[in-house]
């Protein structure tokens, strides 16, 4: 049974159990929802993403011929908890991938900012940075994750197909939906 397909390939309901008994085993495992309840559902819905988003990531790298190599440092794109949490849980996770940083940085290479929006900035925050140049990198660092999240929401889009039961965790329509306005 498939919990997925990117670009037509499958994600198999195995390959979410064998992340999730991963993951159960892991140091983390004590603060993980109890399995077959709705926050258990939530994860597994979690992983699904993050195991299709691994998948488009892999694929656009195979598809610009990029090599890890090539990759900035994770520090250098998430250098705090604030900017993981701005780009989310599943594109931060996938970030660690060497690979992933690699497409981040070509995805998001002709992203910049102007001297107008540091001028602004600097103006609106007088007491955050006494450097232009910090101002200037902290912005281009918020416009590239903005500008990765959004390239990978529409490869995402264009690619996935996610089966019943494994919808985005955020999804309205799925029961186990819990966010609210």
């Amino acid at each position: 049974m498939n919990a997925a397909t990117v670009d037509g390939v499958p994600v198999t309901v195995e390959e979410v159990d064998a992340r999730e008994a991963q993951l159960r085993a892991s140091r983390l495992a004590s603060s993980l929802p109890r399995p077959n309840t709705s926050e258990g559902r939530q994860l597994r819905r979690w992983l699904t993403q993050l195991l299709v988003t691994e998948r488009v990531v892999a694929a656009e790298a195979r598809a610009l011929g990029l090599s890890a190599d090539e990759a900035p440092s994770e520090d250098d794109l998430l250098p705090d908890t604030v900017t993981r949490m701005e780009i989310g849980s599943v594109a931060a996770s996938v970030l660690a991938d060497p690979l992933a940083r690699a497409v981040f940085a070509r995805v998001t290479a002709d992203v910049d900012v102007t001297a107008e929006d540091v001028a602004a900035y600097q103006q609106r925050n007088p007491l955050r940075f006494t450097d232009t140049d910090e101002i200037a990198a902290h912005l281009r660092g918020a416009a590239r994750r903005r500008a990765f999240r959004r390239w990978l929401d529409a490869r995402c889009a264009a690619v996935v197909e996610l089966a019943p039961g494994y919808e985005h965790p955020g999804d309205p329509r799925q029961p186990d939906n819990t966010h609210r306005h």
